[in-house]
């Protein structure tokens, strides 16, 4: 009980760090913008709220400008289930990326910021 009081405390300490730290965001061209609005209508990121790696991850979400649907993996049933089912397991943060019907499930902070730091960044 101490535990998870002190983790779930823990956790909303690295929220408002993120929030009054958060970086500026890049700034595109409204056609440039309009494009990354565009490819990014393919992409989801399946997270929990105050995990320190999803909060990594949203924050380069945040300073690329880039619009990318946030779901909740731990309060929606819905989302938790199709991260288990179509991504193979519970494991956040999960970007799931869709590409001429195919599905890719790209796991791992690192690996989802190289992904978008390589697409959208230049």
């Amino acid at each position: 009980m101490l535990l998870k009081a002190l983790r779930i405390g823990l956790g909303q300490i690295v929220v408002f760090v993120d929030w009054i730290s958060r970086p500026r965001k890049l700034q595109r061209s409204a056609t440039a913008q309009a494009e990354v609005e565009r490819a990014t209508a393919d992409l989801a990121l399946y997270q929990f709220h105050a995990c320190p790696f999803c909060v990594k991850v949203r924050r380069r979400l945040h300073r690329l400008n880039l619009p990318v649907q946030l779901r909740d993996a731990k309060h929606d049933a819905e989302h938790r289930q199709a991260l288990e089912r179509q991504g193979g397991r519970i494991k956040v943060p999960c970007l799931r990326i869709e590409e001429n019907g195919q599905s890719t499930w790209l796991y791992e902070s690192k690996a989802i910021i190289a992904y978008l730091e390589q697409r959208f960044a230049g």
